[in-house]
């Protein structure tokens, strides 16, 4: 198994997941905003990843997660999966709220404008999601929630 099979696999886990939620959140932000977005805790890129900076809807904050994206032409989608928990992840809930958002690709910063997918936008690009984000297979299966999608575009 490469490493990259085996982070993807032991990330889709829910020991895998415990870890990444409890440490792996915190760190990977300023490691991959440190690294140019080559590394996060866990060594090398294995998907690709960017960092996603919301507005908190309750607090008003920045808030700045580690997401993977998939590529659909200039824009990116990302999937709030919590790992197939049967809550939504904080930061769909600030999107929701406030669709304005910065993202990180690498060492490029950018505005986005977020706008959740429908089912049937969904459905249609499910397929390359999971390839691009393997670990997506397992978390749809965890959960019987509507996993939300989000499309980035850049402003």
């Amino acid at each position: 198994m490469s490493y990259k099979d085996f982070i993807n696999w032991i990330s889709a886990t829910p020991a895998g997941g415990w870890i990444v939620k409890t440490f792996a959140a915190r760190l990977d932000p300023a490691i991959y905003k440190l690294s140019g977005g080559r590394f996060t805790s866990s060594g090398p890129l294995t998907i690709p990843q960017l960092t996603l900076t919301t507005t908190g809807r309750k607090s008003g904050k920045e808030r700045t997660v580690q997401l993977g994206y998939t590529e659909d032409g200039d824009d990116v989608l990302v999937v709030a999966s919590n790992f197939g928990g049967t809550n939504h992840p904080a930061w769909s809930h600030n999107l929701d709220a406030n669709p304005a958002a910065k993202i990180l690709l690498g060492s490029d910063s950018k505005e986005v404008v977020a706008k959740r997918l429908t089912d049937s936008e969904k459905a249609i690009l499910w397929p390359k999601i999971a390839d691009t984000i393997p670990q997506m297979k397992t978390y749809v299966k965890r959960t019987d929630r509507n996993i939300k999608v989000y499309r980035l575009t850049v402003e």
